[in-house]
């Protein structure tokens, strides 16, 4: 199955790279329209020292972190998006027919190799805020810990919104909501925010856990609400919830599909 998502992924690799001006050139455009969310936050710092009790260094790491996850997942997981329009198509019929799982061929469908320049944007901020803030080698272990949980919350949070779309075919918005929107949430120290929404993505849709929990741990900083230091190390849990009910949400959503009736 591995063997075969790769493959995928390299037959449409292959083809963008035929055109390798153009390749060049779109994850060129694609590393500098990432970096404008750093650009705005580099305007903010430029008018004022703290971003609700955070250095400018901190929001940069606690961008990067939930950058880089929700990059990789926008690059690898995001063309589930399409659900809706292979449904109304009529060409998921022939996706189900196929000896693959549908979930590795709407992934790959379509892949575009040159959204990686967003994933090295985002890491090179992350890398840059790390060094920075010279993060205790002892809580350091958090950092990767922190960025594979954001990758599987996000890709769970595609695999909802794609599972969702066998109901409501006309749903895309709604998915980039929980998609899209999300990582701009998560962009910034959710101090900022109010405390009824900061509540909803702890205990309801595990958003905190993509970068702010496991940040303030490594930055060794206690968290403005008053959530129990506990709660720092549930990020993996909470992961694992989410990608299990998107398991079967999709599952549920592929067993009840009826085709286009055309």
């Amino acid at each position: 199955m591995v063997r075969t998502y790769f493959l995928l992924l390299w037959t449409w690799t292959r083809a963008a790279a035929a055109y390798p001006v153009s390749f060049a050139l779109m994850t060129l455009l694609g590393f500098v329209i990432a970096a404008l969310d750093v650009a705005v936050i580099l305007i903010i710092f430029a008018n004022t020292t703290t971003l609700a009790g955070f250095s400018r260094e901190e929001v940069l790491f606690l961008y990067g972190a939930a950058s880089l996850s929700f990059t990789v997942c926008d690059t690898f997981v995001s063309n589930l998006d399409r659900v809706g329009q292979h449904i109304k198509a009529g060409t998921l019929d022939t996706v189900l027919i196929r000896p693959v799982s549908a979930w590795i061929q709407l992934t790959t469908d379509r892949f575009n190799a040159t959204r990686v320049g967003r994933i090295v944007q985002a890491g090179l901020v992350l890398g840059y805020a790390v060094a920075e803030l010279g993060i205790d080698g002892r809580r350091a272990w958090m950092i990767p810990v922190m960025v594979l949980t954001g990758i599987v919350i996000f890709a769970s949070l595609w695999t909802i919104g794609g599972a969702l779309q066998f109901a409501l075919t006309e749903a895309p918005e709604v998915v980039n909501a929980f998609t899209y929107g999300s990582q701009q949430l998560s962009q910034y120290p959710l101090s900022v925010y109010g405390r009824d929404l900061v509540k909803g993505v702890t205990y309801v849709l595990p958003l905190a856990y993509v970068n702010w929990q496991p940040g303030l741990y490594a930055l060794g900083r206690d968290d403005p609400f008053g959530t129990p230091e506990f709660m720092r190390f549930l990020g993996p849990a909470a992961a694992l919830v989410l990608a299990l009910l998107a398991a079967l949400a999709w599952r549920q959503g592929v067993r009840h599909y009826r085709s286009t009736g055309s």
